[in-house]
């Protein structure tokens, strides 16, 4: 059997496994660090969602929106010494209603989420006060929220939206990127000084004395290591469970459906858009009576919640759509394959035809679309769990829920400051697994839910 002694070993190398390597190797100059993972880096969930981001995040507290906000700051630092490699952009989401109700609440809580950090609220009824979307490159000088009460602004700017819209709200500081490019770009810096990536599988971790001491692999391969990084994803429970510990997490199946746009319904040039009002699928009178008669399918007829949202992919000769509604939420301890139902992508384009009208026109044709998604690994309040675990020597980057792509770089910057013990964030305790031991955590956890921030 092989043996050799790295100091840390980092088991899992999606986003954030590569972001904790990064900030242990290049910004701490950590040596001797190693990466397993049995599947290619950011293969398992790391590509399977918009690749999004914004900073916009409700309370009670500010710490999502100041986590979140470092994370955007690294990203940008990381997007100009790259020369933008991947492609971050700062189009922001525009979330859009039919519903003149909605407005109130809209304002409420963007005052309240404002409020905590995100940047200021502003009202236009003129389109001369309100700056549409920056198509290219990332302007930090766009923050907080746009809020948009006069109809004719919204559809002047994206005439193939309904034009029954009453009001959008453009959060500013949020837009997307090629997630991939940035993983593969963090990659070769860890690479180029001396990490070194398996392709392995961990399968057993021994313990003495409370202290991590050594791992086997699949491969018979037995590392001993000072430190373990826990970064696995979906396979968090089980992970946690090789050290004897039950950590608070459980994955949520969400999907996404990509498809061409050969009838240009859509704009390359577009933000990403998300409908914020409940609806009714349009299904044709024949498909109603069908469904109507089968109690497996009459469900299709019910009413569906609001978000389903979209963004553009490619330019205008090459235009994709990404599409992803969670309206069923299917949750789960352990990981298991990934399967969705039959009609998903057929609900995905009619949902979305309540915005954008003409994407009627692909009713029926849902076989064109490409179905794929992943787990959202989530603590019951949708919080990471980021530091030091019960056992000495391990450590945990995870449960990052829908938000990894956006958080990765303050969750990998904060994994890095706990293992090197450098100075830690004000939103470094709010992470750690010990703080459901305090009472007065446990009295915040009960205003929020694992739905909490989630689009």
């Amino acid at each position: 059997m092989s043996k050799s002694s790295p100091r840390i070993v980092i088991c899992g190398a999606g986003m954030a496994g590569i972001s904790a390597a990064y900030h242990l190797v290049v910004k701490h100059q950590q040596k001797n660090v190693v990466i397993i993972d049995e599947l290619s880096p950011l293969s398992l969930t790391s590509d399977k969602g918009t690749q999004a981001y914004r900073n916009w995040w409700p309370g009670p507290d500010d710490t999502m929106v100041k986590f979140i906000n470092r994370s955007i700051d690294l990203i940008e630092e990381l997007a100009t010494e790259s020369n933008n490699c991947f492609n971050l952009n700062r189009r922001g989401y525009l979330f859009l209603t039919a519903d003149p109700n909605r407005v109130d609440t809209w304002r409420k809580s963007a005052v309240e989420i404002s409020q905590l950090g995100v940047g200021l609220l502003r009202e236009h009824t003129d389109s001369k006060t309100y700056l549409p979307t920056t198509i290219t490159g990332f302007d930090k000088n766009l923050s907080g929220a746009d809020l948009i009460l006069e109809p004719e602004i919204i559809t002047k700017n994206y005439p193939f939206l309904t034009k029954d819209i009453v009001a959008a709200l453009h959060i500013r500081r949020a837009g997307w990127m090629n997630s991939v490019y940035l993983g593969h770009w963090l990659k070769e810096q860890i690479l180029q000084q001396g990490a070194e990536i398996l392709l392995d599988k961990l399968e057993s971790v021994k313990v003495t004395n409370n202290s991590i001491s050594s791992i086997k692999l699949s491969s018979g391969k037995s590392l001993s290591a000072d430190i373990l990084v826990i970064a696995v994803g979906p396979y968090l429970k089980a992970t946690g469970n090789l050290l004897g510990l039950d950590l608070p997490v459980f994955n949520e199946l969400h999907g996404k459906i990509t498809f061409p746009d050969s009838a240009n319904t859509f704009s390359a040039e577009a933000p990403l858009m998300i409908w914020d009002d409940p609806l009714y699928l349009p299904w044709n009178e024949i498909e109603q009576k069908l469904f109507a008669q089968d109690p497996n399918k009459e469900w299709l007829l019910k009413e569906f919640p609001s978000g389903v949202h979209l963004r553009p992919k490619g330019d205008k000769a090459n235009l994709e759509l990404m599409v992803i509604w969670t309206y069923k939420n299917k949750t789960q301890e352990e990981f298991s394959p990934v399967s969705f139902d039959p009609y998903y992508g057929e609900i995905l384009i009619r949902g979305l035809s309540r915005m954008i009208p003409r994407l009627s026109c692909y009713f029926g044709q849902s076989n064109k679309a490409y179905i794929d998604g992943g787990y959202y690994c989530k603590t019951p309040e949708n919080r990471p769990l980021i530091g030091p675990l019960g056992v000495k020597g391990a450590y945990v980057i995870g449960a990052l829920s829908g938000y990894g792509i956006m958080a990765s770089q303050a969750a990998g910057e904060l994994i890095a400051a706990h293992i090197t013990e450098s100075k830690l964030p004000d939103y470094a305790p709010k992470f750690l697994l010990e703080r459901y031991e305090d009472p007065n955590y446990q009295a915040l956890v009960k205003t929020i839910n694992s739905l909490t921030g989630q689009l």
